[in-house]
């Protein structure tokens, strides 16, 4: 029995199909439908038979997606792929694919993936940030999703910015109808925003940080600015669950000062005589989603249907 992971994004589909040690079998990727509801649904089952096809076997299937199953309704909420939300999917994705399909907030996805045999394979408790376009976050027990009691477990981005600072309030207005939410400062579209209020050019995440590692005066203190917001956002992390590892993706996972500059400042916010969490980058970078939708499907599940 095999497993398919689905990572259901804002551009694109992408499809994994995992054999029972994790090893990669076969990759497809489509373009997300972004006109109805129905057709991202079709691409979905289009890309599973696909991929059953053409390893001739039929697979378990997990999706990680943005946003997540209300406990209350059944239905998804605070999805950014807007045509989602409200929708009973994993319902029908069983109708469409005649088989019980798991489906996960893609940052839990992110964390059950580098827990298991990613960068925190070798912790028990992990947190898993995702600072890309948004700014997510999941938590990992044992291997296993810690979704919580009303289904938003992990949800870093829209806690408030701790601490606030000169020049912080009054805090942006966040989608989600709030204002000061950490997704506004600590995501790349956050940290790009931040720069552009001082800067004449628009830059990648990437580049402003190249740049301030140059000396250049606006990038530098834009990314000091960045690398305090995120290690105070970290610090609260910390203090509710002091997780074994702390690891980062998203397209900011890839800016590697971040893992020297962050670590140090974790001690000045956190409540302790001292932070030696390890802060560490994705093992499987951008698969990591991917991955972890198939590992909603435990070994033990494989060996039951088989």
């Amino acid at each position: 029995m095999i497993r398919i992971g689905i990572d259901l994004g804002g551009t694109k589909i992408e499809a994994i199909a995992l054999d029972q040690d994790g090893m990669e079998l076969a990759r497809q990727r489509v373009p997300t439908p972004r006109d109805s509801y129905q057709n991202v649904v079709e691409a979905i089952t289009g890309i599973v038979l696909a991929l059953e096809s053409e390893l001739n076997e039929r697979a378990l299937v997990g999706v990680g997606m943005p946003g997540s199953i209300s406990p209350r309704t059944g239905l998804i909420r605070n999805s950014n792929l807007q045509i989602m939300n409200g929708k009973p999917f994993d319902r029908d994705l069983l109708k469409a694919l005649n088989r019980e399909v798991r489906v996960e907030n893609d940052a839990n996805c992110f964390a059950v993936s580098e827990a298991s045999d990613g960068a925190g394979a070798d912790s028990r408790v992990v947190f898993g940030a995702i600072l890309g376009t948004g700014c997510g976050g999941g938590i990992a027990v044992d291997g296993r999703i810690i979704g919580g009691f009303n289904g938003i477990g992990g949800e870093w981005g829209h806690s408030p910015l701790p601490w606030l600072q000169e020049g912080e309030w009054p805090a942006p207005e966040c989608y989600c109808g709030k204002r000061g939410c950490q997704e506004l400062y600590i995501s790349g579209t956050g940290f790009r925003r931040d720069y552009m209020l001082q800067a004449t050019q628009e830059l990648s995440g990437g580049e402003i940080a190249r740049q301030a590692l140059a000396g250049e005066p606006v990038a530098k203190a834009a990314f000091e600015r960045y690398v305090d917001r995120l290690a105070r956002s970290l610090a609260v992390v910390i203090n509710m669950l002091d997780p074994d590892v702390i690891i980062f993706g998203g397209g900011m996972s890839n800016v590697t000062a971040l893992y020297d500059l962050v670590p140090p400042l974790l001690s000045k916010y956190a409540f302790s005589d001292g932070v030696s969490t390890p802060v560490r980058r994705a093992k499987h970078g951008d698969s990591s989603g991917v991955r972890g939708a198939a590992w909603l499907w435990s070994l033990e599940d494989l060996r039951q249907a088989a």
